[in-house]
């Protein structure tokens, strides 16, 4: 980290000896020791932070994006359904007043849609299935 070599902290060694003597040395030492320790969890903390922030962030860009991708997904089907579900509008003259007809709520569209494909449906050939063999075979009650 800091590039110190042997001699270095040799030199250290004899300086802070001649400064501190022989008795304050080794506590002083030792404080140095927990100061060092504490600053190195410091910033190993404050590196596990940030790269959880980023990864949070990147999480929140997905998320946005495939947010993103579901809205238009459902704005497309609901422009399908809003097609299907628009009314025939009669022709002005149609209507014996002259004003034009009363524009129906998207509510009303897909009402009337689904009423439209609930008689088509009823009105098929296949509409009502058969009974199975099993329904047959079973006694009533």
């Amino acid at each position: 980290m800091f590039d110190i070599g042997f001699l270095e902290l040799l030199l250290l060694g004899v300086v802070g000896l001649l400064v501190l003597g022989p008795e304050r040395l080794p506590k002083a030492a030792r404080t140095l020791g927990l100061w060092i320790g504490k600053i190195k969890r410091t910033v190993s903390g404050m590196q596990r932070e940030i790269s959880a922030q980023l990864e949070a962030e990147e999480l929140r860009q997905k998320l946005d994006e495939q947010q993103k991708k579901l809205d238009d997904s459902v704005n497309q089907v609901k422009r399908g359904v809003e097609g299907i579900a628009e009314p025939e509008r009669p022709a002005r003259g149609e209507t014996g007043s002259g004003e034009p007809p009363a524009r129906a709520t998207p509510e009303q569209r897909l009402d009337d849609a689904l009423a439209r494909a609930r008689e088509g449906a009823d009105t098929a050939p296949d509409a009502s299935p058969e009974p199975s063999s099993a329904d047959k075979d079973a006694p009533e009650r």
